[in-house]
């Protein structure tokens, strides 16, 4: 195990009765092995939690430590894991004939590797894939889930871009791939006004140009993988409390996309976060945190000043189907 100290953050205010949780402890650093690949995960433990562990299961381009930056407002309140599973990150390459099956039952092993029998589950994006499939193969261990910039099936945009980029990336034209990515992943600024557009989509390219060779050797299974076995299997999910939102200007998994996924979903919620696009989690970190953070702790959703309206496709499916 290794063990890397984090800074403390401030933790927010008691609302009403609700007493103050203590700061986070230092963050923890355990490498796993499943299946016979190595993978790392990361835990910054609440020792006074008001709600179960968060696990937040990032996008194809984030990794363990690309969720930092929530932590101000996340950690005062319960233990956040973030993970590298086989195939991403720092952990070791996974063929893409292992499939989403595989890493749902890696996040499984790990939450029993960590002596966690039920998690707040959070998925955004690629994570949203890995996530529902965990929580439809091992509901017990899910007590709410929500889900972001997600879809129940790939997207067209997606679909047409891989081949591309795939050939973009094998012949080591970085530069033109990062331009293709950043294109696939944000939205057009002429869509609407997006939040912190132009400054995230100069991170998103020089965090693509600046891969390496590894990286870019996962990036192409990764797609290989998502391509060859699907992103969505129509299976039971859990009843817990769900929630999907949406960035109200993500051009790669709609809002309508959001709606499809939710409604698969018994009893969820769904909801748009405004100015934003995909990368909603970035471009409105402190907001998402937030809704994360009421979610998680059942306190009111609605009526949020950077929200939508707060719908139920679910409950209008079902309406729909009576």
């Amino acid at each position: 195990m290794r063990t890397a100290v984090i800074a403390a953050q401030a933790p927010p205010r008691a609302e009403g009765s609700r007493p103050v949780p203590r700061a986070p402890e230092p963050a923890e650093e355990r490498d796993l092995v499943f299946g016979g690949f190595r993978y790392t995960c990361r835990i910054v433990r609440q020792s006074a939690p008001v709600t179960a562990p968060l696990l937040l299961l990032g996008g194809s381009s984030q990794n363990r430590y690309s969720w930092q930056g929530h932590e101000r407002w996340l950690a005062p309140l319960c233990t956040l894991v973030t993970v590298d599973l086989p195939g991403y990150g720092s952990s070791d390459f996974l063929p893409a004939g292992y499939g989403i099956d595989f890493l749902a039952d890696a996040v499984r092993h790990m939450l029993v590797e960590l002596d966690m029998p039920q998690v707040n589950l959070f998925g955004g994006c690629f994570g949203e894939v890995v996530g529902l499939r965990f929580a439809q193969r091992h509901p017990g261990q899910v007590r709410r889930i929500l889900f972001g910039g997600a879809a129940n099936r790939l997207p067209e945009l997606y679909k047409e871009a891989v081949p591309r980029l795939r050939r973009t990336l094998e012949r080591g034209a970085i530069e033109e791939a990062a331009d293709g990515l950043v294109r696939l992943f944000m939205s057009n600024p002429e869509a609407g006004k997006v939040r912190r557009h132009a400054a995230v989509a100069r991170l998103l390219q020089q965090q693509f140009v600046n891969q390496t060779p590894d990286d870019i050797r996962k990036a192409v299974e990764h797609n290989t993988r998502l391509v060859t076995h699907g992103c969505y299997e129509p299976l039971p999910v859990p009843r817990v409390p769900t929630l999907v939102f949406t960035g109200e200007f993500d051009t790669l998994c709609t809002p309508e996309m959001g709606r499809e996924l939710a409604a698969t979903m018994p009893g969820s919620l769904f909801t748009t976060v405004k100015e934003a696009d995909h990368l909603v989690t970035v471009e409105r970190r402190e907001e998402s945190a937030d809704l994360i953070a009421r979610f998680c702790t059942d306190r009111p959703i609605d009526d949020l000043p950077y929200c939508g309206p707060l719908e139920s496709p679910s409950a209008a499916s079902a309406a729909a189907r009576t």
